[in-house]
């Protein structure tokens, strides 16, 4: 529930006129395309400085990625991005500004490691984290220095800029993981690492983006590294959202009140030379003084654009997908993996599910086990009925957990593949060869139009950070302009 209190008043939109009919465009300073996280945080910054604004979003909600499932018993859980940690500034001054409290995420005990047909369980509080103890661990270790090594030479955000960016981004990371490890142990860590943080195939993606992505885990006073990519307590996993996450997107757009239009998907923008951008969408047209596009790569291709857009963000819109994921929870009367010593994380190379995490309410009231369905098996999921997907992510609850798992009072998922407004997740993905050669047009404004979205964030990309940051940079750029 968004607590009124915690709102913080903004001033009254300063729009010129309320849309009459398509023919009769509101006018403002800036439209936002998109409401989610970056979206909306632009929007706000925008409004903080003066600016008249509205929001156009597609979805009947807002928060685009940010998303929390109703459960039968009414409990709302993330059904997408979730959590918080250190070096996320941004999204943690951001709830804090709405009065949006965390707590941490469950870590005490044993984590679940399933791999070749056996079960087995391991501390987090050693020297390798939340990395499973398998017998190619040290060959692992090694690698992941010489990785950790390479990134710290990446400028986040930029990472075309690298000396040895050509080299990097001319091969798949997982090219880079087989002449870089002998043990099968140590190449089925780095691909779960992969599966479990981008939820495409090693194959699928650059090495120069995973450095990248590494070097973006931190901010200005902190260099990224992997093991806050990886770890829970100290890592990008320490902290979830009383509440749910969305509770932060609903905040935000509660502020910013009828600036936000939902049910309105932008259809067309035309620049024509003037001083003003047309923006069309199924409801109606507003004319900007500038336009901040706020939505992943991928999906600005749903948008016509008049002139088209120049060549290398035509090109790069067509070579950055999004990962393909699904989430799935259940609900128990209690989290009775806890009471057998477990974290309620696991890791795991086989079924529907190959990580989890305890989604349980921060009193522990009830048991709530979320589970991430990867690539391919979200692939083989999709179409598939609510039975069918219910009973093949419950056997892996059961596999994992033991047999209290099979029988949950209630289940949600999210297919976010089957999402039009997503096409997939968490986040925009490059394959070799993209950000060395189409990389600079992430960010890089167009005539009145500018690029937000968590992928086009120095720090954080493809987080909630990051999406926050990339909408108060976005939000600067124009702020310096109108």
């Amino acid at each position: 529930m968004v607590s009124a209190a915690s709102l913080a008043a903004l001033p009254a939109t300063s729009a010129s006129a309320a849309p009459g009919d398509p023919g009769e465009p509101l006018e403002v300073d800036v439209c936002v395309v998109g409401g989610g996280l970056s979206g909306l945080t632009a929007a706000r910054d925008l409004v903080a400085a003066g600016k008249s604004v509205v929001v156009l979003e597609g979805r009947d909600r807002a928060g685009g990625r940010v998303y929390g499932m109703t459960l039968g018993d009414g409990t709302v859980t993330e059904g997408g991005a979730e959590f918080i940690g250190p070096t996320q500034d941004r999204i943690a001054a951001l709830a804090q500004s709405l009065g949006v409290q965390t707590f941490p995420t469950y870590n005490t005990g044993k984590n679940v490691y399933y791999r070749s047909n056996k079960r087995s369980t391991y501390a987090t509080d050693g020297l390798l984290g939340a990395v499973p103890p398998d017998w190619g661990v040290v060959d692992l270790e090694l690698a992941m220095t010489t990785l950790s090594g390479m990134a710290a030479t990446i400028t986040p955000g930029r990472p075309w800029t690298a000396a040895k960016a050509e080299e990097w981004d001319s091969q798949t990371f997982h090219t880079w993981s087989r002449l870089n490890t002998v043990s099968a142990g140590a190449r089925f860590l780095f691909d779960a690492f992969i599966s479990s943080t981008l939820s495409v195939r090693s194959k699928e993606v650059s090495l120069l983006y995973v450095l990248n992505y590494i070097a973006s885990a931190g901010n200005a006073a902190n260099a990224g590294n992997i093991d806050r990519l990886i770890n829970t307590a100290g890592g990008g996993q320490e902290l979830r959202i009383t509440g749910g996450s969305q509770e932060i997107p609903l905040r935000l757009a509660a502020q910013l009140g009828d600036r936000v239009k939902l049910n309105t998907r932008v259809r067309r923008i035309t620049l024509d030379g003037g001083p003003r951008a047309l923006v069309e969408s199924d409801a109606l047209q507003v004319s900007a003084k500038r336009v901040i596009v706020a939505m992943s790569p991928q999906q600005t291709a749903s948008i016509e654009f008049r002139p088209g857009l120049p060549a290398s963000r035509a090109q790069l819109i067509q070579r950055f997908p999004m990962g393909s994921v699904a989430k799935f929870v259940a609900v128990y009367p209690t989290p009775f993996w806890r009471a057998d010593g477990l974290t309620g994380q696991a890791v795991a190379d086989s079924g529907a599910i190959d990580a989890t995490f305890d989604n349980s309410p921060a009193d522990g009231s009830r048991g709530l086990l979320m589970g991430f369905v990867n690539q391919t098996n979200m692939r083989r999921l999709h179409g598939k009925s609510d039975a069918e997907i219910a009973t093949a992510c419950l056997a892996s609850f059961v596999k994992l957990f033991g047999a209290q798992a099979a029988a949950p009072s209630h289940y949600a998922y999210h297919l976010w593949d089957a999402d039009p407004f997503s096409g997939g997740g968490p986040t925009g993905i490059a394959a070799p060869g993209v950000l060395t050669e189409f990389g600079e047009a992430l960010r890089a404004p167009h005539a009145l139009i500018h690029w937000a979205g968590t992928e086009t964030a120095d720090f954080w990309t493809g987080y909630m950070d990051g999406a926050v940051r990339s909408g108060e940079r976005a939000a600067s750029e124009v702020v310096a302009l109108v």
